[in-house]
């Protein structure tokens, strides 16, 4: 950004010579006028090419910021999806806690409902999906906040091999 400003000024003082020039030309009325409309092509020329730099550092500037913008979407979806397989495996597990204490319960007072049984192993199954669903949602954002991270790597390792 410091960049931007710096070329702004630049742009300015050219533009101030070449008003400071023009008025120069005006006084002499036909003086050097050779060496003016030179110096007055040269800075138009200076101005051009800084007016074009600037323009480029700041398309440079928006396509990264588009890029962290992009990015940070991308965590933001994987951290949701991620969110929603730990919400699902705590209903989970807490289902399976019901259900055991409903189990040991039974047990207790020597009634040995096959449904209880049957209960607890579906909770205790869908709390294995549920584990394994939040375990491939974290595997997923770990490899989605590495995956620019290698991009880079790969880069520089291409540019090294060029050299």
């Amino acid at each position: 950004m410091s960049e931007i400003d710096a070329l702004q000024q630049r742009l300015t003082a050219a533009m101030d010579r070449i008003a400071a020039g023009a008025s120069a030309l005006g006084a002499a009325q036909g003086g050097n006028t050779a060496e003016l409309q030179a110096a007055l092509d040269d800075e138009k020329t200076a101005n051009a090419q800084l007016t074009e730099r600037v323009r480029k550092m700041s398309d440079r500037q928006e396509e990264a910021l588009a890029e962290a913008r992009a990015a940070a979407e991308a965590t933001q979806t994987r951290v949701a999806a991620m969110d929603l397989e730990l919400q699902r495996l705590r209903k989970a597990n807490d289902q399976l806690r019901e259900s055991n204490a409903a189990l040991r319960t039974a047990n207790q007072e020597g009634v040995g409902e096959p449904h209880l049984i049957n209960k607890a192993m579906m909770a205790e199954l869908e709390g294995l999906r549920a584990a394994r669903a939040a375990d491939v949602a974290e595997a997923s954002s770990i490899l989605g906040a590495l995956g620019p991270l290698l991009d880079q790597i790969d880069v520089q390792g291409e540019e090294n091999a060029d050299a």
